[in-house]
């Protein structure tokens, strides 16, 4: 691994589109942490290094490990339906609480679902982008009613059957967290992974639209009466996508959970098999276990991660499955109902975990979430 390799990645990622980005690679040999780009449109400053991220998916791998402590502390079973914890209207019973983190229960995403015929069908306005989502960004939606509206659309296929990547799933994943133990998420979250980590850096903000100082500002592109806009959308209500993308961390953080994580000290070594453990999915050398990728790097090696974007923020996390080498990152830049940086954020992903994973080789596209 080479640290002018890693700055020079990161100099060509923003110049492919990203606004700003920072990165903390931590090996047996220490760290390096390394910024480009800047924090803010129209300044020269650089965005803080271990500044806060809305971290976007990322939050699934800290649900589903919370789920994973309230089994071992067996307060769940891992196998048993949701439904007998989570009395829903419309949910399937034979959805189990391992199909909900495994994305294998068939539920429609309730911020859209991608068919593969090329159909889309909406979800919450909210998610239908430009416009309407800045428009509506500071509207608080409940996650019953995100819930709700995924329950009254068609399973995507029967429980078990398949696999789809949906938001719905880590909302439901969420209440029944609330339901089982009597508290709010985030009250939970502390008592498990942020409290006995010391994760300071890190927030489920619930529908609070700050965004912890220092931190670099998000952007958002749109359409409106023909002319193109700009807007700063920093601060947002992340209620819209709650538990499946709303969390606030920094780099810092994220490599101390993943690597905690990986070395055993959250969950059982049963459990973090379990969790690590991936089902097959339609993506190129990837599976997904219970709320993590499994990423097939070459070589017999691996890597377990999860990546997300979120409104001009978006964080990456990945870890050797012993824990001993983690990258952490944060992009900010100018997002658009069309998705247009998506590429180079995942033509990132690939370059920056080959650089630090495989000795300089990358021929292995990742996903985002």
């Amino acid at each position: 691994m080479s640290v002018d390799k890693l700055q020079q990645i990161l100099e060509e990622i923003v110049d492919s589109g990203i606004t700003g980005m920072t990165l903390l690679v931590h090996d047996e040999r220490g760290e390096w942490a390394g910024s480009a780009g800047v924090s803010k449109l129209g300044e020269s400053a650089e965005p803080p290094v271990d500044g806060h991220v809305r971290i976007g998916s990322n939050t699934k791998t800290f649900t589903a490990t919370l789920v994973l402590q309230l089994v071992a502390e067996g307060r769940i079973e891992l196998d048993a339906p949701a439904a007998e914890y989570l009395p829903v209207p419309g949910l399937d019973g034979r959805v189990t609480v391992r199909m909900l983190l495994q994305h294998t229960s068939g539920i429609f995403n309730f911020t859209g679902e991608y068919y593969d015929d090329g159909t889309f069908a909406p979800g919450i306005p909210a998610t239908t982008a430009g416009k309407e989502w800045v428009d509506n960004r500071f509207k608080t939606y409940r996650p019953e009613d995100l819930v709700r509206l995924a329950l009254s659309q068609p399973a995507r296929f029967e429980p078990g059957a398949g696999w789809s990547y949906s938001n719905t799933n880590y909302v439901l994943a969420r209440l029944l967290i609330e339901k089982v133990t009597g508290r709010p998420v985030a009250q939970e979250m502390q008592r498990l992974i942020l409290g006995p980590l010391g994760l300071t850096g890190t927030v489920s903000p619930a529908a609070d639209t700050e965004i912890p100082a220092p931190h670099a500002h998000a952007y958002y592109r749109y359409e409106d009466g023909g002319q193109e806009r700009t807007v700063d959308v920093t601060r947002h209500n992340p209620s819209w996508i709650s538990s499946g993308g709303d969390m606030i961390s920094t780099t810092r953080d994220l490599h101390t959970f993943i690597s905690a994580l990986m070395s055993g000290r959250l969950l059982p070594a049963d459990l973090l098999a379990e969790m690590c453990t991936p089902r097959p999915t339609p993506l190129p050398n990837m599976g997904y276990g219970l709320g993590v990728f499994v990423q097939d790097t070459g070589g017999g090696r691996t890597v377990v991660t999860h990546n997300g974007g979120i409104a001009g923020h978006a964080a990456m996390m990945f870890s050797t499955p012993d824990g001993s080498k983690t990258l952490t990152a944060a992009l900010n830049y100018v997002d658009d109902a069309a998705l247009s940086l998506a590429v180079p954020f995942q033509k990132a992903t690939q370059r920056l975990v080959g650089e630090v994973f495989r000795d300089g080789k990358a021929d292995a596209a990742l996903p985002t979430g």
